[in-house]
């Protein structure tokens, strides 16, 4: 037997295909013997009653004839069966028996038998009540504070409290805003009945606000007569939980203190009497029925809970204490004393599967032999402990964690980009404008070494560029397999991409079962995206990108987008976007620049960007390695704080309009439930207009709802652009000061991140975060900045401003010959500068609010570019301007 099993000491099956709930058990002293021995008393959807009194031989036994003391079939089905003081004028204890449309109490008698059948118990009808809404369940006490009797209150299906004293009905109320019935409760304490509704809130009512409230026959009536029938029945207190409640049970220590339990479907909540939570623990399986009790330990409550799994968790509080196996999952489980023996657990399934069981272990006959102490030699022990390091450490340096040839053989990828674009293009009915979106090929062939299963290949690219197909799964049967996925790439939306660079990841498990990814990227065709166009004479902004070798033609350089044939026309070219947009690109013949001209400061980036690769291959094809660019006009950032400005302005909008539609949804869903309390009804009111108030709120949502969706489109395309600013940024800073490839890849890491904007995390705090980083650390001016931290939180902020003062700081110290590290000597002070005289970093505040003034005004005229700095030459083009 399993040691964590509960000890099984009485059981037996009722019935046949019988089902039953949790308000099916009780267990109490109900024939009023007195000696302290509790009944269990069970009651089914089938009607019958059953009464055990169980008296084993042996414990494990199963029940025997004379355990069974009545058995009734009161043919209506049994939803709750409770045992208190309900009869007027006695204080014994009576059985009442909620049914769906009828509540009875009956005295359970025995008589004693001097035959060998044993005693002959019997039940009496004492009254009953037959109920004009059909029942869900009930609780009992003395509500008002009535002294030596219980009253009983009926939940109905539709959310009316039915209170009975006795023999007579008291009165009736509705719950405001029920929907659905949810389990019920009456602490004592406060005199209050404890309730879970249908909105996933706890929601206490006091018994003299219920009684004292609009009497529920008189809802028909109008708003005039309302007025002077009652007072409007208040909830006391409520609380969100989030979820659904399976059970309240209430438990009092004392006279002035006292506990609500809530068992929801996934945690268990602990409330004081006045709603505010106590403590509440997150359940590892999904519980079906609970039943806390005062523990010995003072302070503390034990809680029996069950589970779909079959077990039995006992906690203390909100520490597990024990837990038992379970022959079946317990809908109902109950505490009691059964023939002397105190503190037996019973618990019912749902097919009537009954057992009264305890809790204990087999205990262990075997003893482990004593172990010969002796003494440790701790010298040879170090000794060893070293060499074994040694070998991990060798072994991690030469192979990893598996072999080079498992790692780089298991399954190669290669990616083919077709240079030319579909003869017929794959864009389904998408264009961009009023230009035909194109559509290019892309080839992934997978080669594997081994047998390998479901190996998932995933290709990514950037919004708006958009895959044919991008999710593929292969099979491997037998080594040395070819397979290749091809599937075409085309531009859905009015703007450009910010990269023209794409991903393919496969992930496979091996044979040994170790997890695997590999991961292959690809660079797809300019032309995917833009057409050939005519240079234009105006542009807003213009960068100028110097190089230390001649210049080279245009027409070398972009072969599929030469628009005129003229010799004397190679160095100037220019570019349409298929969004609408225009980028000219210029070359001089003598002073080695090209200059790159565009309304749109973010559509720089991609002609900019493949500029410098193509210039790179070109003379890495001529066997030239020396090649390099650089940037020496002031940085752009007034550009880049427009761009972020619009980009939060989007999120504002969309928090406001996402606002505004809860609240409109809100109003929309209250219309909706006075109208459905007009046409319930029995005699229908006037609509007083709600129709009509209806349709126009309903006309508001859809409007707000389109309001939204505009709203996340434009902040996608805001994204996009912003990214692609960034990138631009990143490029001419590192040309500027000359970065390392490391360097380029932490601003990239920085301004660059991982995430899209969602309603908890945006741009904005993302990256002022890990500026304020760098800022702190690597380019700290003083040892004083490295000892501040930063918050552990992110939110969102009220505005840009700080965001742009950290970047501005963040190039002047760049400027200042401050170098981007993050190794543990990043935190040293910078103390070294570039030469050419550059002013120390201020240590004031005021100093620095000066040098961010000044730094603004350096790294913002760049619309100034071309008149501070030399003009390249270029060729006589009419219409072109430098």
């Amino acid at each position: 037997m399993s040691l964590f099993k509960a000890r099984d000491w009485w059981s037996t099956v009722l019935g046949e295909k019988e089902e039953f709930d949790q308000g099916c058990l009780c267990l109490a002293d109900v024939d009023n013997t007195g000696n302290g021995e509790d009944k269990i008393i069970v009651g089914s959807f089938m009607g019958y009653l059953r009464i055990f009194s169980p008296h084993p031989v042996k414990t494990g036994d199963g029940a025997q004839a004379e355990d069974l003391l009545l058995e009734v079939h009161l043919r209506d089905p049994i939803l709750q069966v409770e045992v208190g003081k309900f009869v007027s004028g006695t204080e014994t204890l009576h059985l009442a028996v909620l049914h769906s449309r009828k509540l009875c109490v009956y005295s359970v008698s025995g008589t004693l038998g001097n035959v060998e059948h044993g005693n002959q118990y019997q039940i009496k009808l004492m009254y009953e009540h037959n109920l004009q809404r059909t029942a869900c369940n009930m609780t009992y006490g003395s509500f008002g504070g009535v002294k030596g009797r219980d009253l009983i209150c009926i939940q109905s299906m539709d959310g009316m409290l039915m209170v009975f004293e006795q023999e007579s009905y008291a009165f009736g109320r509705f719950l405001p805003g029920s929907l659905l019935p949810g389990p019920l409760a009456y602490s004592a304490r406060t005199d209050s009945f404890i309730t879970v509704s249908s909105c996933r809130q706890v929601e206490s009512y006091k018994y003299q606000v219920l009684a004292f409230a609009t009497d529920a026959d008189k809802r028909q009536e109008s708003e005039q007569q309302k007025l002077g029938s009652g007072k409007r029945l208040v909830v006391d207190w409520t609380l969100n939980i989030g979820e659904q409640a399976l059970d309240i049970c209430i438990i009092s220590f004392n006279q002035s203190a006292s506990s609500v339990f809530v068992l929801g479907e996934r945690n268990f909540f602990c409330l004081k009497d006045n709603g505010q939570i106590q403590f509440m623990k997150k359940l590892d399986c999904s519980p079906s029925c609970f039943l806390p009790y005062c523990s010995v330990s003072e302070g503390t409550v034990n809680t029996l809970i069950g589970n779909h799994n079959s077990m039995l968790h006992i906690y203390q509080d909100v520490t597990l204490k024990w837990a038992s196996q379970l022959p079946c999952v317990p809908v109902a489980v109950r505490v009691g004393s059964l023939h002397d023996l105190k503190g037996v657990i019973v618990t019912l399934s749902d097919d009537g599967h009954l057992q009264c069981s305890y809790l204990g272990t087999d205990p262990s006959l075997f003893q482990a032999p004593k172990v010969e102490s002796r003494e440790l030699n701790y010298d040879a022990l170090d000794t060893e402990l070293k060499e074994l390091q040694k070998i991990i450490k060798d072994v991690n340096k030469s192979q990893g964690v598996w072999s080079l040839t498992e790692r780089e053989d298991d399954l190669k990828i290669s990616v083919v980009v077709s240079l030319n674009l579909d003869s017929v293009s794959q864009a389904p009915d998408v264009a961009a404008g009023t230009d035909l979106v194109p559509s290019a090929t892309v080839k992934v062939t997978l080669q594997n070494r081994v047998v390998l299963q479901k190996a998932k290949l995933s290709v990514y690219v950037q919004r708006p560029l958009v895959l044919s197909r991008d999710q593929f799964t292969f099979e491997f049967m037998a080594p040395e397999m070819t397979r290749t996925a091809a599937f075409s790439v085309y531009l859905k939306g009015s703007y450009a991409p910010p990269e023209l660079e794409g991903s393919a990841v496969v992930s496979y498990s091996r044979p040994t079962g170790i997890p695997r990814v590999i991961q292959c990227k690809f660079r797809l065709p300019l032309k995917l995206i833009c057409l050939p166009g005519q240079p234009s004479k105006v542009a807003s902004h213009k960068l100028t990108i110097d190089t230390n070798k001649p210049p080279v033609s245009l027409l070398s350089l972009f072969p599929g987008f030469a628009s005129q044939s003229e010799e004397d026309q190679v160095n100037v070219m220019g570019f349409h976007f298929l969004g609408g947009s225009q980028v000219t690109l210029l070359a001089s013949k003598t002073s080695q620049r090209y200059r790159i001209q565009s309304e749109q400061f973010e559509d720089l980036w991609l002609i900019t960007n493949e500029l410098i690769i193509r210039l790179q291959e070109h003379f890495e094809k001529q066997g030239i390695k020396d090649f390099a660019c650089s940037f020496s006009g002031p940085l752009p950032l007034q550009e880049y704080f427009e761009l972020i400005d619009q980009h939060f302005e989007l999120r504002v909008n969309g928090e406001k309009l996402e606002e505004l539609l809860s609240e409109r949804a809100v109003q929309f869903r209250a219309i909706q439930r006075r109208l459905l309390t007009r046409f319930k009804d029995q005699t229908p009111a006037p609509l007083q207009h709600l129709d009509t108030l209806l349709d126009g709120t309903h006309k508001w949502v859809i409007a707000l709802a389109d309001a939204v969706e505009e709203n996340q489109d434009s902040l996608l395309q805001s994204c996009a652009r912003l990214r692609s600013a960034s990138h631009l940024l990143i490029l001419l800073i590192g040309l500027w000061q000359k970065l390392s490839a490391d360097q380029v890849a932490i601003l990239e890491a920085a301004f660059l991140p991982l995430q899209h904007d969602t309603q908890e995390l945006g741009w904005e705090e993302t990256v002022d975060a890990a500026v304020s980083h760098l800022l702190k650390t690597c380019l700290s001016k003083c040892s004083k900045e490295q000892a501040l931290s930063l918050s552990s939180q992110l939110t969102k902020p009220n505005d840009t401003s700080r965001l742009k003062k950290h970047i501005t700081l963040l190039c002047d110290r760049l400027a200042k010959g401050g170098r981007l590290c993050l190794s543990a000597d990043a935190a040293a002070p910078q103390t070294m500068v570039m030469p050419g005289g550059c002013t120390p970093i201020p240590e004031s505040d005021l100093e620095e609010r000066s040098v961010e003034q000044d730094s603004l005004d350096l790294f913002t005229s760049h619309k100034h570019l071309v008149a501070e700095t030399p003009t390249p030459e270029v060729s006589p083009l009419q219409g072109v301007s430098e």
